[in-house]
């Protein structure tokens, strides 16, 4: 069964959620910032772990962050399937022993994600072209932790993605359909530009979604976990990003 960890009530498993009921993966979601414990490694074929407003240094005022950083880095280390989303990609790569700086590198909207040359060649992001367009919603980022491959960037964010032996770091949020980034940018986006742009793309968005979701279900297959490698359709996903 896959683990999904969502940390903050404001930022759920979105498109991820309602693809794996459709492709009926079983999944199990705790919420350790409500007060469920995280479950044993042992019990735990692969891991899916979400963002959240906090950051991986709040834990004064978030305590469960830290039996949280220590059951992601025993998981890496076990080399447990893991896909760590915006703070989730954070949190693996503190505990790998990157830098995660905050108020750095910070991005909102729609983003063009860049593959590295090592990126290109990774499976997580097999049948994905070069460049595409993700959303992003960050104001911390991350750097590539000791022994782990650069998998890509951005214009504003020279780490999107990185890969420690069976997980994967994201800074961006493949997960989020229209309502979440609604909710996200209701604030701060009054005119809501953010959701506009982000409805004209969703379609090619959830493909995106869809494949890189396909290739983890994939690897964690490959791991060993049959009960998660039930396929999705293998058509390419085609950039949505204009031609150049």
């Amino acid at each position: 069964m896959l683990l999904i960890i969502q940390n903050d009530h404001r930022v759920p498993p979105g498109v991820f959620g309602e693809i794996l009921r459709e492709i009926k993966i079983p999944f199990r979601t705790v919420h350790p910032y409500a007060g469920d414990a995280l479950p044993a490694l042992a019990e735990t074929p692969a891991v899916l772990i979400l963002g959240g407003y906090m950051g991986v240094h709040d834990e004064a005022d978030y305590p469960f962050l830290i039996p949280l950083k220590r059951f992601i880095r025993d998981a890496a280390e076990a080399g447990t399937p893991l896909l760590g989303i915006c703070l989730g990609g954070q949190l693996l790569a503190q505990v790998l022993g990157g830098e995660v700086r905050s108020h750095q590198c910070g991005e909102k909207g729609l983003q063009e994600i860049c593959l590295t040359t090592a990126g290109q060649s990774d499976p997580l992001f097999a049948s994905l072209p070069e460049a595409f367009s993700a959303f992003a919603w960050h104001n911390d980022s991350f750097t590539v932790p000791p022994e782990a491959l650069h998998l890509a960037i951005s214009a504003a964010c020279p780490c999107q993605a990185f890969r420690y032996r069976n997980a994967w770091g994201l800074q961006f949020h493949p997960e989020v359909d229209v309502a979440i980034v609604e909710s996200w940018s209701a604030a701060i986006d009054p005119q809501g530009v953010h959701r506009s742009a982000f409805a004209a793309a969703e379609s090619a968005h959830a493909k995106l979604a869809g494949r890189l979701l396909q290739n983890f279900l994939g690897l964690t297959a490959g791991a060993g976990n049959s009960a998660l490698s039930l396929p999705l359709p293998s058509a390419k996903v085609e950039s949505p990003l204009p031609p150049s």
